[in-house]
């Protein structure tokens, strides 16, 4: 048994290999500019906005924001395929992309730093909207980049080094924006992310076009646009067995875990934690016990399989929104704050894990792209549409209830996932490499 088990982990030698390619550190430093964007419209955001007394119903409704990262599959088939004049010639068709979208970003971060949520609130929410539709834009090029950069032998290590990038950058936008902001005010804190994005620019700028070889010609006009670039990777989805019940599963596995967190900074305000407090635990020590979840979720994916995985890792993540019912309960506790926090990332890090390497597993290599970025925006639903009533269900129901709800948001989920376990073969494991890396 013993003997098998070791045999599952790949070799030093292999894991050198992996890992001793310079264009990872390309990717590891997209992936931190990829992330940088996404706490500044809505986690750090809502702080800023608890901390001068915006309504609960209000902050929550700020969740809605992040539609553009539920929609980005409308608009990737342009980034992948349309050039941009001059640039694209000049630059190639991945670098001119990114450097315009993520110099618009810069502009954009900026903008809402600007904002002030006591005099404009919904000026606020245009920069913010502004903000979130250009960071899923530059999701869409960053992770067409990656893929391309690298051979398959690398997209494992590929996907480790971007998620530890992006983790670095989300970070940077939290705790460290959080710093800022007690240290000066909440525009240079803004301003300094602004500055930030100057890493990924710097990293596109320094790293070659992807060489790729060349597609089949496309079809002319509009309809064949759409015909190649839209219709054929939803198409081909559609010929799955029970494809509609694996996209709402997809919808509503991490729905009750986003339902909580869509709430936790502005519980923290109440209970009466300092920024510091904040951003030392919540936001710094939180990311690190995630990318502890997700690292022990891949072993995880390797030993039980996907179906299994996310069925385990599912009921932790559910049980682990019990630990902000305990924080409530015990108030104005670092301790106690620092143990739920620990807990409730590192649970929501192994259902992560699970989750994107069963993704990963469901798309076909001829549609990846377009079909990841399909999964991964009805993924966002709960963080963002389905999680935008928050504010309300506290202000009406008090905050035991509405964790009690959280829970029970989390069931569907799992219902759908036991229904599809009865039903369908598990997935093939060529997604297990990205399991683990995730």
């Amino acid at each position: 048994m013993w003997s098998q088990l070791g045999a599952a982990f790949p070799s030093a030698a292999a894991v050198r290999a992996a890992y001793g390619d310079r264009r990872l550190l390309a990717v590891l430093l997209m992936g931190f500019s990829s992330g940088l964007p996404l706490p500044l419209t809505f986690g750090t955001l809502s702080f800023w906005m608890a901390e001068v007394g915006v309504s609960r119903t209000s902050i929550g409704l700020f969740a809605l924001v992040g539609t553009a990262y539920n929609l980005k599959f409308l608009w990737a088939p342009i980034i992948d395929r349309v050039p941009l004049p001059m640039l694209t010639a000049a630059l190639g068709r991945r670098r001119s992309w990114a450097l315009v979208i993520q110099l618009l970003l810069a502009v954009a971060i900026l903008a809402l730093g600007l904002s002030d949520p006591r005099e404009n609130l919904v000026g606020m929410a245009l920069a913010a909207v502004a903000v979130a539709f250009l960071s899923a834009s530059q999701d869409i090029v960053i992770d067409a980049f990656r893929i391309e950069m690298l051979s398959p032998e690398q997209q494992g290590a590929g996907a480790a080094a971007t998620q530890w990038g992006y983790r670095f950058g989300m970070i940077a936008s939290s705790s460290g924006a959080l710093f800022l902001a007690a240290g000066f005010d909440w525009p240079v804190a803004f301003a300094t992310m602004a500055v930030l994005m100057g890493v990924g620019m710097a990293t596109v700028w320094l790293t070659a076009e992807p060489a790729v070889p060349a597609a089949p010609a496309p079809r002319r006009g509009v309809r064949g646009f759409f015909q190649d670039a839209v219709i054929g990777p939803f198409a081909d989805f559609t010929r799955r067995p029970l494809w509609l019940v694996i996209l709402l599963f997809v919808v509503f596995y991490k729905f009750g875990d986003a339902l909580a967190n869509t709430m936790a900074n502005i519980l923290y305000v109440e209970l009466g934690f300092t920024r510091v407090e904040v951003a030392t635990v919540s936001k710094f020590f939180g990311i690190w016990s995630t990318l502890a979840g997700v690292a022990v979720g891949g072993v995880v994916v390797g030993w039980l399989g996907y179906y299994r995985s996310l069925l385990l890792c599912g009921v932790l993540q559910m049980l682990s929104n019990l630990s902000f019912v305990w924080l409530y309960y015990a108030g104005n506790d670092v301790g106690v704050l620092t143990v739920a926090v620990a807990l409730e990332n590192f649970c929501g890090g192994l259902g992560s894990a699970a989750f994107v390497a069963y993704l990963s597993s469901l798309c076909s290599v001829a549609f990846t792209a377009t079909q990841y970025a399909l999964l991964s925006s009805l993924a966002a639903v709960g963080r963002t549409t389905l999680s935008a009533g928050s504010g309300g269900l506290v202000d009406a129901l008090g905050w035991v209830p509405f964790f009690g709800i959280s829970l029970a948001a989390a069931l569907p989920g799992l219902i759908l996932l036991v229904w599809l376990m009865r039903r369908l073969e598990p997935p093939p494991k060529q997604a297990a490499v990205l399991a683990d890396a995730e």
